[in-house]
C-alpha cells in the first residue's frame, strides 16, 4: 500500500520532466563558453579614459560600422589599421569615441557619425541673393536660416561668426530669413533687415536686432535705421515691398524642401548640424569647420594665441543652443515631399532663452 500512495507525486515529477534531485555542488555538463568580447586598438585613438563598458561599445561601433569613403568597403577599425587612403576614418572613429565619453546611446552615436560623414547627407543649397560674410570663394561655407525674435538663433549669431574670424579667409557665413509664424515681430524684423541691406547695412541691423530682440516695435526698427544713417524714405518703402516679401518668401521655401523643423537650420558644407547631437557647440563647431578644412587638403589658420593668464575653457561656452519652434502648420509643402511635421520634439518659441546644458550623468564601469 505504502508504494501505490507514492504513485501519483512520482508521476506527476516524470510528467515534468524531473528525473533527479539536482546537485548544488555543481554540474558535470559543461557551461557554453561567454560570448567573445571585441578588442580593439587603433593609432591616434586613446581610450584610456574610457571605463570597460564605454571601451566595448566604442569598439563594437568602429567594427559595425563601414567606413566614410563608398570606394573603402571596409569598417572603420580595419580603414584606421590599415592606413586605407580615406582620410574620414580617424576623426570618424575618434567622433565615436567623444560620443561614447559623454554617455550617448548606441543610436544617437551612429546619428552623429551619419550627420558628419555620410555622403548622402550633403545637399546642394543656392546662395544666390543672400547676405553673407566672408569670402565667396571660401572652402567652408556656412548656411543658417534664422528669425531675430528667437532666442536660439540669437545665441547662435556669435558662434557663427566667431567661426568667420577664427578662419579668417576660410569661412563664407550665408544669411537666410525664416521668421517663424510664432513670434509676431519675426517678419518686420526680416524686412528691416532686407531694407537695410538694399543699403548695404544687413549685418550692422542684423546685430541690431538681435541685440534688442525684446524691442523689435515699428518704432524701433525705424530709430535703428535712423541710428545706421539709412535713407528712411528708401528704407520704409522696402519694408513694404513686394520684391522684400518674395525675398523672405524664397528663403522660407528652400528651407521647407530641406525639411527645417525650427530654428536656427544650419548647414556647413551642404550637411545639417543637428544642434541636438553637439555636446559644446563653440568647441564642435570649430572642430567640425577644422576636419572640414583638412578634409579638403587645407590648413586650418592656426588658433589665436590666449591672453596670457585666460582660463582653460571652450572658446565658444557650453550652452547648447536649440531650435526655437517648429514652422507654422500651414507652412508650404516642400517639392516633392511633405511639410515639415508641426508636432517635432522642439523647445517652443515660449520657452523663453535656452537653458544651460545639463551636467554629464556619472559613467558606469
Amino acid at each position: 500500500m505504502s508504494f501505490l500512495r507514492w504513485m501519483p507525486p512520482l508521476l506527476a515529477l516524470l510528467s515534468i520532466g524531473v528525473t533527479g534531485c539536482p546537485n548544488n555542488s555543481g554540474s558535470s555538463e559543461p557551461k557554453p563558453a561567454p560570448p567573445q568580447e571585441v578588442s580593439v586598438s587603433l593609432p591616434g585613438v586613446d581610450t584610456s579614459s574610457l571605463t570597460p563598458r564605454e571601451r566595448r561599445e566604442w569598439a563594437a561601433q568602429v567594427s559595425e560600422l563601414l567606413s566614410p569613403c563608398p570606394d573603402t568597403p571596409v569598417n572603420i577599425a580595419q580603414c584606421v589599421k590599415e592606413q586605407r587612403a580615406c582620410k574620414a576614418c580617424l576623426p570618424a572613429a575618434q567622433l565615436l569615441l567623444k560620443q561614447v565619453k559623454e554617455g550617448r546611446s548606441k543610436k544617437e552615436r551612429e546619428e552623429a557619425f551619419r550627420m558628419r560623414f555620410d555622403a548622402s547627407k550633403v545637399k546642394t543649397l543656392a546662395t544666390d541673393g543672400s547676405p553673407e560674410m566672408g569670402p565667396p570663394d571660401a572652402p567652408v561655407t556656412i548656411v543658417e536660416w534664422a528669425d531675430f525674435e528667437c532666442p536660439f538663433c540669437r545665441l547662435m549669431s556669435p558662434l557663427l561668426e566667431g567661426l568667420v574670424s577664427r578662419f579668417d579667409g576660410q569661412v563664407r557665413l550665408v544669411f537666410k530669413f525664416y521668421p517663424l509664424q510664432a513670434h509676431v515681430h519675426g517678419e518686420p524684423a526680416a524686412r528691416a533687415a532686407i531694407a537695410a541691406m538694399n543699403q548695404g547695412k544687413f549685418w550692422e541691423m542684423h546685430h541690431l536686432l538681435f541685440e534688442n530682440q525684446d524691442k523689435l516695435e515699428q518704432a524701433d526698427i525705424e530709430r535703428y535705421a535712423q541710428r545706421l544713417k539709412l535713407d528712411l524714405v528708401k528704407f520704409r518703402a522696402d519694408l513694404v515691398s513686394p520684391e522684400t516679401k518674395a525675398r523672405i518668401e524664397k528663403d522660407k521655401k528652400q528651407a521647407e524642401e530641406v525639411g527645417l523643423e525650427g530654428t536656427p537650420l544650419i548647414y556647413i558644407n551642404g550637411r545639417e548640424v543637428d544642434l541636438q547631437l553637439l555636446t559644446n557647440p563653440g568647441q564642435d563647431l570649430e572642430d567640425w569647420v577644422k576636419l572640414d578644412l583638412e578634409l579638403l587638403g587645407k590648413t586650418p589658420r592656426p588658433a589665436p594665441p590666449k591672453p596670457a593668464g585666460a582660463p582653460d575653457a571652450p572658446p565658444s561656452g557650453s550652452t547648447t543652443p536649440a531650435a526655437s519652434a517648429t514652422p507654422a502648420a500651414s507652412a508650404t509643402p516642400a517639392a516633392g515631399g511633405s511639410a515639415p511635421a508641426g508636432s517635432a520634439a522642439r523647445p517652443a518659441a515660449s520657452a523663453g532663452p535656452a537653458q544651460p546644458a545639463q551636467p554629464a550623468q556619472p559613467r558606469k564601469p
